[in-house]
């Protein structure tokens, strides 16, 4: 279906529900977003903005948010989804890196953020969604009286990600504007029909928070195809459960740590849903133990897809649940971008050998404002995220870590996945972190984080039972030398560990050691 734009689905199927929030029902149709939509892209040039120029966002999980996307959509503008998680002193540093002239925030976003903003970045322009704010004016008064006629100059905009900043300072991931008019290209929209059957009469579920890049993408691509998304205000096992059964969904999108939390609810509450609408059960963002992939493939059925890519839409790979079975842990072969692996003098590895994986024709990107990063992300004309895995013989691909993450023990180089593959399989345990940590002698040791299902069980006798448990499954070197229990990890929404921090922690307080 061409083009791929909510005004193509409302002229002929206005009705639809193109936006539902899951916990009430209420929502926009697609003649509601496209009109929103339109009104608001009239409201951002009477600002002075024009194709090319930027603003972010930041609301809560909520229907108006993805029509806020559209808007400059319609503009042209670049547009940056902000996580609801960050401080206004990092609001403030997108905001400046990004160039941002305007910003929207839900009202209570606004009045988390706006009193320290209107200091650090007095030149933004902020609105409020739906409220007002005394540094902030209202979002209506900006639409209000706009027609719904498209601009004259209308050429499509684009989402401007930055990263989580679990390795560092956030960086903004930045891709070439198409210059093309509105609806002409939707790389996720046309995967995401071709790969995963989303459709004009699917009704797709996020329960990610939709500043994220899975969230960004795949409701872009709903909404593009004119599928219905039923929006949750923010992931909750059980709720999931119920809305799939509610709305009918047919597709669905997971992070692996969602698997975990749904497969640990009492067998009772997991049985009392009706699934079986569901065709597509969509997981990416971290690789998922085999284990739980197992179990949810038990559960669920052959609906378990998996796909490998990133927010700078560097190559994709696609396993679906048949493949799966026959290569557990690939997380697929490539449909977009040619793969290569490389070793660390810069050539391609041969089959079974790890190395940095890149892939070659794919979408050009920049890390924005950050020209040693860009180049770094660079081989040949290749492109990596930043993994280290490798090929079999059937050239599908697995995934062994990230290189930010790797531990070198004694000058042998140790993947922390593999040990948290291993002791999340351990029934005590319901969340882990394997990090390196300083050791005088090795230069660092291996250290596992654990969560366990049942805080009292925590202790010296059960961290000897963890470390026994993986070095009777991996070599003595790959497995923890230590074991510390703690409350909660620290993880995004998303799901995404925050390894950073943990790391930081331990070599903080060696270094204030060392110099006591």
């Amino acid at each position: 279906m061409l083009p791929y734009f909510p005004r193509a689905v409302a002229t002929t199927r206005g009705d639809r529900a193109a936006l539902i929030q899951a916990a009430t029902g209420a929502g926009i149709t697609y003649s509601g977003l496209d009109e929103f939509a339109s009104r608001l892209a009239k409201g951002f040039r009477s600002l002075g903005l024009r194709p090319g120029d930027h603003l972010s966002m930041c609301l809560e999980n909520r229907p108006d948010y993805p029509a806020l996307w559209w808007g400059a959509y319609y503009a042209g503008l670049y547009y940056t989804p902000i996580s609801t998680r960050l401080t206004p002193r990092e609001v403030g540093h997108i905001l400046k890196d990004s160039g941002s002239t305007v910003l929207i925030a839900s009202p209570s976003q606004a009045d988390r953020l706006l009193p320290e903003l209107h200091t650090l970045v007095p030149n933004v322009r902020a609105f409020v969604a739906g409220g007002r704010h005394e540094h902030g004016e209202p979002l209506e008064r900006l639409i209000s009286g706009r027609g719904i006629e498209l601009p004259t100059d209308g050429v499509e905009g684009a989402p401007m990600l930055y990263s989580s900043g679990t390795t560092g300072q956030p960086k903004g991931i930045k891709r070439p504007l198409s210059g093309a008019p509105l609806g002409s290209t939707a790389a996720v929209a046309a995967l995401a029909q071709g790969v995963f059957g989303l459709g004009p009469d699917s009704i797709y579920l996020t329960a990610a928070p939709l500043y994220h890049a899975a969230g960004v993408g795949f409701v872009n691509a709903a909404t593009a195809l004119g599928a219905t998304t039923v929006i949750l205000d923010r992931f909750d096992a059980e709720q999931v459960l119920a809305a799939i059964e509610r709305y009918g969904v047919t597709h669905a999108q997971f992070v692996p740590t969602m698997f975990i939390r749904m497969l640990a609810l009492p067998a009772d509450v997991r049985a009392a849903y009706d699934l079986s609408s569901l065709r597509c059960a969509i997981h990416a963002a971290a690789p998922c133990p085999i284990s739980v992939k197992n179990q949810m493939l038990d559960w669920w059925g052959p609906v378990v897809h998996e796909y490998y890519s990133g927010t700078e839409g560097v190559g994709f790979c696609h396993c679906g649940p048949a493949d799966w079975k026959d290569h557990e842990g690939s997380v697929g072969r490539p449909l977009m971008g040619e793969l290569h692996i490389v070793d660390d003098a810069g050539h391609e590895a041969p089959q079974g050998v790890d190395g940095r994986i890149y892939f070659g024709n794919s979408p050009s990107f920049e890390y924005h404002n950050d020209p040693d990063k860009t180049r770094d992300a660079h081989l040949n004309g290749w492109a990596t995220l930043g993994d280290i895995g490798h090929v079999d013989a059937d050239g599908f691909l697995y995934l062994t870590d990230r290189a930010s993450d790797m531990i070198i023990t004694g000058g042998v180089n140790v993947y922390p996945l593999e040990a948290e593959n291993v002791l999340i399989s351990h029934p005590a345990v319901e969340d882990v972190a394997v990090i390196g940590v300083p050791n005088e002698e090795f230069g660092e040791e291996v250290k596992a984080i654990v969560q366990v299902a049942f805080p009292a069980e925590a202790g010296p006798a059960l961290a000897v039972e963890l470390i026994a448990w993986c070095r009777g499954r991996l070599a003595d070197v790959k497995c923890p030398r230590t074991v510390e229990f703690r409350v909660a990890l620290p993880r995004e929404e998303t799901g995404k560990l925050y390894k950073r921090l943990l790391r930081d922690e331990d070599w903080a307080a060696a270094t204030s050691r060392g110099a006591s």
